[in-house]
């Protein structure tokens, strides 16, 4: 039998004993209040984070992926960090990827006996040919979940990078990982439902690795996404918008140099500010990393 009695995630909430008994609007409260311990609990692991965020920002830079692995709630929460990368900052679906026990269909319909097995995230890994290269994150609100651990495993025995993302301290997902990064958020206000303020936390923690690593790889100027991609008339108009921020041009001149530069948001702006030719931007932008801040330098 698993012993959960020693998990915070498990605990009791001594606020809520009363939860069936409280009205709509002292539920709304009680679990506001309880999600300002979620950012007191991200705030003590910021350190571990900028790890994560380093390691992320340098599998990147060499080609490779970050790849988030996790069951449940955590699993489900790695695929869709990943899955908005691409439209957010024009790298390929390949860049960030999610893994999930069960596979696609469990993000949808629960499959949670999928997660029990170590060798299902050890082969989810070889499936899609993790390489040393790779930037490793298991994700698992308990802990101790043996797929994210039998990933977290295969991945350390390869050479890559690893870390651990888990609510409860000196978890055994941590031990299995380069970097622990475990917040404590307290005691969930419905007992056991890790959906809340851990899925709440892991959310805040992936936002920040997979956006640190994007600006650590020239995705971002100033604190504009100058790599958006454009597939409908609201990101066209973003795209633009970012061109004037970025340039201080007016509108017309922006979408003339959104089109000549083909969408390339990046393009447009140094060839805005550099009055040059597209060509001529992209050997900057290529000389300078990517980097909009270095090529205008």
């Amino acid at each position: 039998m698993i012993d959960l009695s020693r998990l915070t995630t498990e605990a009791r909430n001594p606020k809520t004993m009363d939860l069936d008994e409280m009205s709509p609007l002292q539920i709304a409260e009680i679990m506001n209040n309880e999600d300002n311990n979620v950012v007191k609990g991200v705030h003590e692991v910021l350190p571990e984070i900028a790890k994560a965020i380093e390691k992320s920002t340098e599998a990147i830079a060499h080609g490779a992926r970050i790849i988030y692995v996790g069951a449940g709630t955590s699993g489900r929460l790695g695929v869709m960090d990943a899955v908005e990368c691409p439209p957010t900052f024009g790298v390929s679906y390949e860049t960030v990827v999610g893994l999930m026990a069960g596979g696609e269909n469990a993000f949808i319909k629960a499959a949670e006996g999928a997660e029990d097995h170590a060798e299902y995230g050890r082969d989810d890994l070889i499936k899609i040919h993790c390489r040393r290269e790779d930037m490793v994150i298991g994700l698992a609100a308990s802990g101790r979940t043996p797929y994210v651990i039998g990933a977290l495993d295969y991945a350390k025995s390869i050479g890559c990078h690893t870390a651990a993302i888990a609510c409860n301290k000196h978890s055994k997902v941590g031990e299995h990982a380069e970097i622990a990064i475990e917040p404590d958020n307290g005691p969930e206000v419905l007992t056991g439902s890790t959906r809340l303020k851990s899925g709440t936390s892991q959310k805040m923690i992936l936002n920040m690795i997979s956006t640190g690593a994007m600006i650590g790889n020239g995705k971002v100027y100033q604190n504009l996404m100058v790599d958006v991609k454009q597939s409908n008339e609201k990101l066209i108009t973003r795209a633009e918008n970012i061109i004037m921020e970025a340039t201080g041009c007016e509108r017309e001149e922006a979408k003339k140099a959104r089109v000549d530069a083909d969408g390339m948001v990046k393009t447009a702006i140094v060839m805005i500010l550099l009055k040059c030719s597209r060509q001529e931007a992209e050997e900057k932008l290529k000389k300078a990393g990517g980097f909009i801040r270095r090529t205008l330098k």
